[in-house]
């Protein structure tokens, strides 16, 4: 999914000042999927709900270990 990566690329640069449909909508992307590109975005763990000054997502940093240590 383009739009998907183009989002989550959209997201860390925007850094709170816009919320997540406004964003989507400058880049030309509809709010329905822009809601599911968010579904897919929190299933992978790449975001988070979490306020962000106008955005209610923050992306979620990698501590670059791996889920398994073992």
């Amino acid at each position: 999914m383009e739009n998907k990566e183009r989002f989550y690329k959209a997201l860390q640069k925007n850094n709170g000042q816009f919320n997540e449909t406004d964003l989507g909508e400058m880049m030309g992307i509809d709010p329905d999927e822009t809601r599911k590109i968010i579904v897919e975005l929190l299933s992978e763990y790449k975001i988070e709900y979490k306020e962000n000054k106008a955005c209610n997502y923050n992306i979620i940093k990698s501590s670059g270990t791996g889920k398994n240590k073992f």
